[in-house]
């Protein structure tokens, strides 16, 4: 039972970290990171 409460808070902790995450804008970011990573690697960027 404790194993289950604590797996259970962890995953609300998580849903509410990602929505504050996706409030704060950092999907863009995120993906201005890849992008810029991916055209590194090509040798593009």
């Amino acid at each position: 039972m404790k194993r289950d409460a604590a797996a259970l808070c962890a995953l609300i902790a998580g849903a509410l970290l990602i929505g504050a995450g996706c409030l704060a804008g950092q999907p863009a970011q995120v993906m201005a990171k890849a992008i810029r990573i991916c055209l590194e690697c090509v040798g593009i960027g």
